[in-house]
């Protein structure tokens, strides 16, 4: 008789240590360094807390009112490290500043009984550098995910933008070649890193992100022209005409400024439908943007369209999509996106995405179903896109529902799903590895 071994589900970790050096999950996105790095902190955070895992957040304090620890959620504490000045210190100065944010990090730690955190998982390159050390002081593995990569950002320069330093690329090399699991966003991603970075392909795991389908969710079916209407009046923008909206940080990267030009490219073609569109520039300036925070009321002025340009603040709340239901496209030009989360969320709610060919957006939008991939940034290829599917409502509402479709592809729990396979073969993994070197001291 054959007797079929028992075999031992993977260990869960039960507290993980999330670093987040440069920027806060309470810190509101879309402006500074807050994007979707942010919000796929909070929602994995929450998640993975509501499958019985605590998280406990580091990231550095920016103020000295802030508490040292905060319940961000149920099972969920965000810890602020001081580590150098609080306010006026960019992202770029922050690497002078890791000793005492690994300090921080160490101390909390230490605080308690051996073995407190099972894991860490580190986003971006400091935050990895972070890891490292605590990896190695704690005895425990690292699971890294870089959202973006120095390598690929300067192949894909924006014009006028400042190439990522040497010390990052180092920094990524350094966390890349330590870290037990590296976590990319798409399979972009993960050649990127196995090519440029010299990964071991057996320590990449692709776990794309995901998006709130409950807060990000389409207008119901045949009231999507009323629904159009009632988020135009809630945030002020035009009830009749066409619009479309560009929501993110306002720098080189994110080209926004590639939208405005296709505008200015669109009415030289076709005035009569130019006249009829209003581009939304929903964010705040962010990175080398934040050395001319105008420039693109500059630019617009200087294209003849501030008339037909809105800017407004990052959007909090039931805001964010009333937007994208406001629009009838959401354009997404960057230069580089590690994945696109604003994609995501636009085609959740019924809205066809014109996005730049790039990185994740590749994978974030499918082309001709959910919306339009365009090749390069030449503002006169993108007033052509975007002219004709203004001009085609039928097109629209074709890629509208396929928008929603590919949108439920998608959700935070397959995310969290994911991430948690990934712990736990880093753990297994780990613990094996420890074992073995434990035997082998023994003679055994």
């Amino acid at each position: 008789m054959q007797v079929r071994q028992r075999t031992h589900p993977r260990p869960m970790p039960r507290r993980i240590a999330t670093l987040s050096v440069h920027t806060s999950p309470l810190d509101q996105p879309g402006t500074g360094d807050a994007g979707g790095l942010n919000v796929y902190v909070v929602e994995i955070a929450r998640r993975l807390a509501g499958a019985g895992v605590e998280v406990e957040i580091f990231t550095r304090a920016t103020s000295s009112d802030l508490p040292a620890c905060v319940e961000m959620s149920p099972g969920v504490l965000v810890r602020h490290v001081n580590s150098g000045p609080f306010e006026g210190l960019a992202k770029e100065d922050l690497p002078g500043q890791m000793c005492a944010f690994t300090n921080g990090v160490l101390r909390a730690e230490a605080a308690h009984p051996p073995g407190f955190y099972d894991m860490i998982h580190s986003h971006y390159w400091l935050s990895g550098q972070v890891g490292w050390l605590a990896k190695e002081r704690w005895g425990v593995p690292l699971v890294h995910t870089a959202h973006t990569l120095a390598k690929v950002k300067n192949v894909q320069l924006a014009a006028g933008d400042r190439p990522e330093p040497v010390a990052r690329v180092v920094g990524e090399e350094q966390v890349v070649a330590v870290a037990d699991r590296l976590v990319a966003n798409t399979q972009v991603e993960a050649h990127d890193l196995i090519a440029r970075y010299d990964a071991d392909p057996r320590r990449v795991a692709v776990v794309e992100p995901g998006v709130d389908l409950d807060r990000f969710r389409p207008a119901c079916t045949g009231r999507e022209a009323a629904a159009r209407l009632a988020a135009r009046r809630q945030l002020g923008l035009p009830e009749r005409g066409y619009v479309v909206a560009f929501v993110g940080r306002i720098q080189p990267l994110k080209a926004p400024d590639v939208l405005l030009r296709a505008l200015a490219a669109l009415r030289h073609r076709d005035p009569e439908l130019a006249d009829q569109v209003t581009v939304v520039v929903c964010g705040g300036p962010s990175g080398s943007g934040l050395d001319r925070p105008t420039a693109l009321m500059e630019l617009a002025a200087g294209l003849d369209i501030a008339d037909s340009v809105r800017f407004l603040p990052p959007q909090t709340g039931d805001d964010l999509p009333a937007l994208y239901r406001a629009a009838d496209l959401v354009a997404v030009p960057s230069y580089n996106e590690s994945f696109g989360l604003v994609a995501l969320e636009a085609q959740a709610c019924g809205t066809p995405v014109v996005a730049a060919a790039v990185g994740g957006l590749v994978t974030a939008v499918r082309d001709g179903v959910s919306g339009v991939l365009v090749d390069g940034h030449d503002p006169v290829d993108w007033a052509t896109v975007l002219g004709k599917l203004l001009a085609a409502p039928a097109q629209r509402e074709a890629l509208a529902r396929g928008a929603v479709g590919h949108a439920q592809n998608f959700s935070w729990e397959r995310t969290a799903s994911g991430l948690l396979a990934v712990y736990r073969e880093a753990v297994t993994e780990h613990r094996g590895r420890i074992a073995a070197e434990l035997a082998l001291g023994a003679g055994v």
